[in-house]
């Protein structure tokens, strides 16, 4: 095993291990666990309808003594799912109400989000920092779950460091909740960069985002799709172009958390088709503009079992989420990372477009990417598969730190430095010949899936 640079780490005793017990409901259609197969909806809800109303109590009643505790607003939940069932009969409003309850049970089950692991940490200060002694802070730590088939979403947990290198993590309890989703709006031009983006730049795309007001809704573009002209829709491929359309807009989208949940209870989940198979690897930043306002910003990884996309996160006060398509010839394969502030007036993201090297890429609005310039390749024994980074850039007095990450033989990941100037990140100013710190013998037992998507790390 290469060894790592002794002194400059301290190892902390307190793990962060994966918890079978977190769960979120999703909705379930049985017969339609595999697509394309036939749906058993209409079967079932005969059944619950046939019960007798002595064995619907009975049931519920287990149902609620049992789920309830696990889940926040656990009756709401089912009578959600049971309104989406509810279009197989014939007069929904004849049923009782524990009835209702008992039937959205069926078509109700549970997912446990870290049912495989915990992995890709970063750390950004909490939003409140009131109540605390001097030399300590308020953190939040955002954690990748992995869970049953391999689908990863985005959690969090909080805690509080210092004064020095002490740690004091709050436990991770309560009811997890994926949130609502609000209703959504989007920027004229940020459409047209992402349709461009996917090469469907023609005069279906041109005309529709003509006709669109800044910012637009789902109402506008409904308006604008539905306005075309009838010679346009005749060409090749405009229906795909009208569906492409729609997919791009549906993909970017904003989530809302009520405000009395924990931080650690809030789950980022896969909304959209682009991120169905998981959510990954995000990198937060607690971003200053120039103005002097602070935002939360995280790069993740979006998989739909083929291919991925990164994409981006924005927040005021990590209770609500937007969620981006990055574009651009920079906004490719795994790994940004967000500079916690503008350098030279522009966006900077460390990045990793061929897959093992790192890179600098600049944005004049932190959404469109390009300038791609090579930091770092795979070279020193510890880092021969490939090199990326750890998270976003930390500015200190002497340079732009950079933890980075090398995979060397067997897919062993160990992790180093650069130091970038601090007015041109371009420039190393220094690397550390050797890890900073590589995995011990029990670091390398348990469960430890590598990533779903190409270019893992």
């Amino acid at each position: 095993m290469i060894g790592e640079t002794p002194g400059l780490v301290t190892r902390h005793p307190t793990p962060f291990r994966p918890d079978p017990g977190r769960v979120v409901t999703k909705l379930f259609v049985p017969g339609e666990e595999i697509p394309e197969t036939r749906s058993r909806a209409g079967a079932l809800i005969a059944r619950v309808l046939a019960l007798p109303e002595s064995s619907v109590e009975s049931a519920l009643e287990r149902v609620l003594a049992d789920f309830s505790g696990r889940h926040r607003q656990f009756a709401a939940v089912l009578e959600r799912n049971a309104s989406i069932m509810s279009h197989r009969i014939l007069d929904p409003r004849s049923l009782s109400a524990r009835r209702r309850l008992l039937l959205g049970a069926c078509f109700t089950h549970e997912y446990a989000v870290e049912a495989a692991a915990l992995c890709n940490p970063s750390l950004v200060p909490h939003p409140r920092q009131d109540g605390l002694a001097p030399g300590r802070r308020r953190v939040v730590l955002s954690l990748r779950g992995i869970g049953e088939g391999h689908l990863s979403s985005i959690g969090f947990a909080t805690g509080v460091l210092g004064p020095g290198p002490r740690t004091a993590w709050e436990p991770r309890t309560g009811p997890v909740t994926t949130g609502e989703r609000q209703r959504d709006s989007w920027s004229r031009d940020w459409l047209r960069a992402a349709l461009a983006h996917e090469g469907c730049d023609n005069e279906i795309t041109a005309t529709v985002i003509s006709t669109l007001p800044n910012p637009f809704d789902q109402h506008d573009l409904d308006r604008g799709l539905s306005a075309l002209d009838s010679r346009l829709l005749e060409r090749p491929g405009a229906g795909d172009t009208a569906q492409r359309i729609r997919a791009v807009t549906a993909a970017s989208y904003t989530v809302g958390f009520p405000g009395d949940t924990d931080l650690a209870q809030r789950l980022l989940w896969p909304i959209s088709t682009t991120e169905s198979h998981g959510m990954e690897d995000a990198r937060f930043v607690h971003f200053t503009a120039d103005t002097g306002e602070t935002s939360y910003r995280a790069t993740y990884t979006a998989y739909d079992g083929i291919s991925v996309m990164p994409r981006l996160l924005e927040s005021a006060d990590l209770t609500s989420f937007s969620a981006f398509a990055l574009t651009g010839p920079a906004a490719r394969n795994k790994g940004m990372a967000l500079f916690p502030r503008l350098v030279g007036g522009r966006h900077l993201a460390l990045c990793r477009g061929d897959g093992e090297t790192t890179s600098l890429a600049t944005s004049p609005d932190g959404r469109s990417w390009s300038g791609e310039v090579p930091l770092r390749g795979p070279k020193a024994a510890w880092e021969l598969l490939q090199v990326g980074n750890c998270g976003s850039p930390l500015e200190t007095r002497a340079g732009w730190l950079v933890l980075t990450h090398g995979v060397c033989p067997m897919r062993t990941y160990a992790i180093g430095a650069l130091l970038l100037d601090l007015t041109d990140p371009s420039r190393i100013v220094g690397a550390l010949p050797d890890p900073l710190l590589v995995p011990d013998d029990d670091e390398r037992e348990g469960s430890c899936p590598t990533s779903s998507t190409p270019a893992a790390g």
